[in-house]
């Protein structure tokens, strides 16, 4: 594909499939041109390098995060809403997770995210820095929620790469993890418990402490007198 035919847009959108596929280490200028059908040159008339590829492709995500209207729900199902969107959104695109502990990513739609998030938390009743503070906490809850799904992601398609049998590898690796397990009574409990009886799936968990959060920050403004 010559580049007079390519769009910049089509770059970030195909850029955001090849990072869904292939994770961060897999995107190149190179594997981006093929995928595209265009020499690596043609790809360069419209972004500088790998660094702006990824920062157009890590802005251009957010918007599949819900922003609930205010007017037509309350605070507390705004801000639900709004975290249960964050969270899907990073487990559809793990490499976002791993790219913001490597780059400066911010852009125009992440703003608008942060802008709605604040606002969410000034409707509940927080003032200036607090309202900071309230919007942080959700957003660190589901990034951190999220950690472990990016990492085993990037661990399976980093193996698969090399050409090593992924699936087998985590396997052993959590057989291990059992066996130190077993050495501490409560863990030995845990793991001997049948998942049913005893393991919430993920997101029971996620629901719960989203749930946990927001009931102190509720308690949080009922001790300042506010209204919820």
């Amino acid at each position: 594909m010559p580049r007079d035919t390519l769009t910049r847009d089509e770059i970030v959108s195909t850029a955001v499939e090849l990072l869904d596929e292939e994770g961060l280490d897999g995107l190149n200028m190179r594997s981006l041109g093929r995928r595209l059908g265009a020499a690596a040159t043609a790809v360069y008339w419209h972004v500088k390098n790998k660094d702006d590829i990824l920062l157009l492709a890590g802005d251009h995500v957010w918007d599949e995060v819900e922003t609930p209207d205010l007017a037509a729900v309350d605070w507390r199902t705004a801000a639900t809403r709004m975290a249960a969107s964050l969270h899907a959104m990073f487990v559809r695109h793990p490499w976002l997770v791993q790219a913001l502990g490597s780059y400066l990513l911010y852009g125009p739609r992440k703003a608008r995210h942060d802008e709605h998030s604040l606002a969410v938390f000034e409707a509940a009743g927080f003032r200036d820095a607090a309202a900071d503070r309230a919007a942080a906490a959700v957003f660190t809850y589901v990034l951190g929620n999220v950690l472990g799904t990016s990492a085993l992601d990037s661990l399976t398609k980093r193996l698969n790469r090399t050409g090593k049998n992924a699936e087998e590898l985590i396997g052993e690796a959590m057989t291990q993890a059992r066996e130190i397990a077993m050495g501490f009574p409560r863990l030995r409990i845990r793991v001997d418990a049948p998942s049913a009886d005893y393991n919430m799936s993920p997101e029971d968990t996620f629901e719960y402490g989203l749930r946990a959060l927001l009931d102190g920050l509720e308690a949080d403004l009922r001790h300042e007198g506010r209204p919820v």
